[in-house]
């Protein structure tokens, strides 16, 4: 079972690529929600208030893939797609790439352009450190204080990754746990009295 995924460590240095005087700046950045994919179209967009496209891809998820091309005004699928066929051909996921053309008079055609912006995308993610996660998967675990040595063993003898806790009368415990290791771990605290743990969606 695969449980691992690749993406981008963080956001990409700016590269640049020119085609009969057109400029094309590409851009790649990690993230996580169509809200951040908007957030940085915005800030391109008043970087570069002279340019002409926004064209960009992006694909969120490692289990529910969430993706989008858009071609921003260039001819139909001669931006959007080649940028996402780069996000695909690098196998890597919860990135976006944008690239953002400058005209510079001369008409490339549907060939032209669909080689600028795969060329752009491409040199825009290896500008980026690919790095390999896991897939994890998250739990709350209840239990009356009481039962708080009992956790915390497994927790420590399992190196469990702890995300938050709320310690009171009743306890309440989100870890993370890698997805190959999922279901050995529901079943250690689903078999522990009166521990309860459930699989946060």
């Amino acid at each position: 079972m695969t449980d691992t995924y690749k993406t981008i460590a963080s956001p990409s240095e700016e590269t640049l690529f020119k085609e009969k005087n057109s400029k094309f700046f590409g851009y790649a950045f990690p993230v996580t929600t169509e809200d951040e994919v908007k957030n940085h179209l915005d800030i391109l967009r008043k970087q570069h208030y002279g340019a002409v496209h926004y064209c960009y891809a992006f694909q969120i998820g490692t289990e529910k893939i969430q993706f989008r091309a858009n071609d921003d005004g260039e001819p139909s699928n001669t931006a959007g797609a080649p940028i996402y066929g780069q996000i695909q051909s690098f196998g890597i996921t919860n990135i976006l790439v944008v690239v953002v053309r400058y005209f510079g008079g001369i008409k490339l055609g549907v060939g032209g352009l669909i080689s600028a912006y795969k060329t752009s995308a491409q040199m825009a993610i290896e500008a980026s450190e690919i790095v390999e996660k896991t897939i994890n998967i998250h739990f709350i675990i209840t239990f009356d204080y009481k039962n708080m040595n009992k956790v915390m063993r497994v927790i420590k003898e399992k190196n469990l990754q702890i995300i938050s806790q709320k310690m009171e009368l009743g306890c309440e415990i989100e870890i993370s746990i890698r997805k190959k290791n999922a279901e050995m771990i529901f079943d250690i605290f689903n078999n522990l009295y009166e521990i309860k743990i459930k699989l946060i969606e």
